[in-house]
């Protein structure tokens, strides 16, 4: 007669069965009901262990399944508990559900432990819960677990993450007479809590500390710290913690390697983040993404673009990131071609309708000058947030279409979308490219009036613009002096462009020279006196601005514009310099051929000069709609060529500065 198995073994095998249907499919629960069913049958379904893990084995594919599986079971231990509670936790859209059920749980009288805290802590601050978050730390004071390492560490992470640095800091201090191994743990906590909130000089003299005190950073400690070094300026401190990583032999931790190669490319060392990538075992997409997003950060959107194809190439897989990164080199790019043929690859992959691929798309259409392919992208969406909208309405604003950009915004605040900062400075552009100069005023007082928005340089700089252009140069003058950050650049040189426009010379030499004796010796602001001086035929002090120029070594830099992949060079002639055939003596005969198709299409042109003083052009065609003036290193010449024509439409006659 054989022998019956016990119904410890019996409770034991249908454990078992559970946990490996689970690793199969953990999306499904095909696979769990037979198993579940045949349970019940056998009574095996009310023991406690069997179903803890018939809990959080059906937790992935069906909370509300999990849930009812814990409710019929008649004994619920605290281990049950922790289970529910972490699947809940898990899902951030299910966090306020995880907060119910811990309330829930204290009711019940099941006294949580040391596990219990580390997910109900991140759940408060999920949920955004401070108040909740706050009483469940006195719980676990009260329950004497705040100790634990793990809780501290729970706690740190809560507070960084809900921008309560300052109790963050409490609670780590009463970790630094812990045990080594907890301390790791809380010290984590609080470097990734100073980076997450931005606080990168406390984060790097933390870390330092940590280091001279004998803890070693362990693999989370140094992909938490990572990200705070940007800027060539920490680059010792980079390699420093590269150092860390060989020595304590965790150069093979591929997230960890991830976290390195994109500091380099932060801290400009792109050499360095090539070799670590090329000398890589084993590559995760993340990998891929990595150098892409790197390469298209630093400018150089041809380089992000060959890395795509590449990754095609060599089958690495891809995702929305990937494709955003590449998007994104195709707007600064201007490679209009390959940004339709990435359009294409993501419609037909099925990721064109992720948010982050529609925003990206708007952006590179509207950077490419497709403003109508950009509001067929815009209105495909099914769900458009304040980027998607923001970037809408800068394409507008940018490209002249000031009447749609400000209407877009009427539309976008009446569906209900709050506009952010970015929003409003393209909402400001709209109103100065139209002359639209009160409602600008009003846009502009309702920013922190009305939406409790930092004024921003790039709001100032626009108001300035705008009241400048319309020769409102007191009023211009008076929101500069009462800004609440300090000027730079951009708005004086937005106030001096407007005296030049009015020809308030006056003005602008108070202003000019205020800003000399304060040392801004920036090379915008002597080029625009420079021209005033030669406009109002004062060539004296527009050589003395010249001199200056030259005394402190101020260049003016070159205007770059991409299109198509290439970078094109723009630079200033005189307007005393003949364009003939002399100019391409040295040059191959391509760059003659060239040049010489140039001298004809000038002449068919009609340029006059207008008063020598000016240093301008004027360009009159009824058919012409831009003419740039452009460079290339060819045998140490300067290669002139035109970019493609169209009639120009609205306006007859175009300016073009030599």
């Amino acid at each position: 007669m054989p022998v019956l198995p016990s119904a410890a073994a019996v409770v034991h095998r249908y454990t078992r069965l559970i946990t490996a249907a689970a690793s199969v499919s953990r999306a499904s629960l095909r696979a769990l009901l037979p198993i579940h069913a045949r349970a019940v049958v056998l009574g095996v379904s009310v023991n406690p262990a069997f179903a803890t893990s018939l809990v959080a084995a059906a937790a992935p594919a069906s909370l509300a399944y999990a849930r009812r599986v814990f409710d019929a079971a008649p004994e619920r231990d605290a281990y049950m508990w922790n289970t529910l509670l972490r699947a809940h936790a898990h899902s951030h859209s299910h966090a306020v559900d995880a907060l119910a059920l811990y309330a829930r749980r204290r009711t019940a009288g099941v006294a949580p432990d040391h596990y219990t805290y580390p997910i109900v802590l991140p759940a408060c601050a999920a949920a955004r819960e401070p108040r909740l978050g706050r009483a469940a730390h006195g719980d676990a004071v009260r329950f004497a677990l705040a100790g634990d390492g793990f809780v501290r560490s729970a706690l740190i992470a809560m507070y960084c993450q809900e921008g309560e640095v300052a109790d963050a800091e409490l609670v780590f201090a009463e970790s630094r007479g812990c045990s080594r191994s907890q301390t790791v743990v809380a010290w984590t906590a609080m470097v990734a809590g100073y980076v997450q909130n931005c606080f990168f000089g406390e984060a790097i003299a933390l870390f330092g500390t940590m280091v001279a005190e004998g803890v070693l950073p362990n693999e989370i400690t140094l992909i938490s710290f990572l990200p705070c070094l940007q800027g060539h300026e920490w680059l010792d401190v980079g390699e420093m913690v590269h150092g860390f990583v060989i020595k304590l032999g965790f150069d093979a931790n591929v997230p960890l390697v991830n976290s390195l190669i994109a500091m380099y490319g932060k801290c400009k060392s792109i050499p360095m983040a090539e070799a670590l990538f090329e000398g890589m075992a084993v590559r995760s997409l993340v990998s891929w993404n990595t150098m892409v997003a790197m390469y298209e950060q630093n400018g150089d959107a041809v380089e992000a673009i060959k890395f795509f194809r590449r990754m095609l190439i060599e089958k690495a897989g891809f995702d929305c990131v990937t494709l955003v990164s590449v998007l994104s080199a195709c707007a600064c790019s201007g490679a209009l071609d390959t940004g339709k043929w990435v359009h294409e690859f993501a419609r037909c992959h099925g990721l064109d309708a992720d948010a982050r691929i529609g925003n990206v798309l708007v952006d590179m259409y509207a950077k490419c000058g497709e403003i109508a392919n950009a509001r067929i992208v815009f209105d495909s969406l099914h769900r458009r947030d304040v980027v998607c909208w923001s970037a809408m309405i800068s394409a507008y604003a940018n490209h002249g279409e000031s009447e749609e950009a400000l209407d877009l915004f009427s539309r976008m605040k009446s569906e209900g979308i709050r506009p952010n900062s970015f929003t409003f400075t393209a909402v400001l552009v709209a109103c100065g490219h139209s002359g639209l100069v009160d409602e600008g005023l009003k846009h502009f007082n309702s920013i922190l009036k009305d939406y409790h928005i930092a004024l921003t340089l790039e709001h100032y700089a626009c108001m300035v613009d705008m009241l400048g252009r319309s020769g409102r140069l007191v009023e211009a003058y008076e929101i500069i002096k009462g800004m609440s950050v300090r000027p730079d650049k951009c708005v004086w040189g937005a106030f001096l462009g407007g005296c030049r426009l009015h020809g308030n010379l006056e003005l602008a030499e108070f202003v000019a020279k205020d800003l000399f004796r304060s040392g801004s010796h920036d090379v915008t602001f002597y080029v625009l006196m420079s021209n005033m001086y030669f406009e109002a035929g004062m060539l004296d002090d527009a050589e003395r601005m010249r001199c200056a120029m030259k005394e402190m070594e101020l260049k003016k830099t070159a205007g770059r514009s991409a299109v198509e992949e290439l970078l094109w060079e723009f630079v200033q002639l005189h307007y005393k310099w003949p364009i003939h055939l002399a100019t391409a003596a040295s040059c191959a005969r391509t760059t003659r051929e060239r040049v010489t198709n140039m001298s004809s299409h000038c002449n068919s042109l009609q340029f006059r000069p207008t008063a020598p003083s000016s240093g301008s052009i004027r360009l009159s065609s009824d058919r012409v709609e831009k003419f740039f003036v452009l460079m290339q290193p060819v045998a140490d010449t300067c290669l002139l060529t035109s970019m493609a024509s169209r009639p120009w439409d609205r306006y007859p006659q175009h300016w073009v500065t030599w």
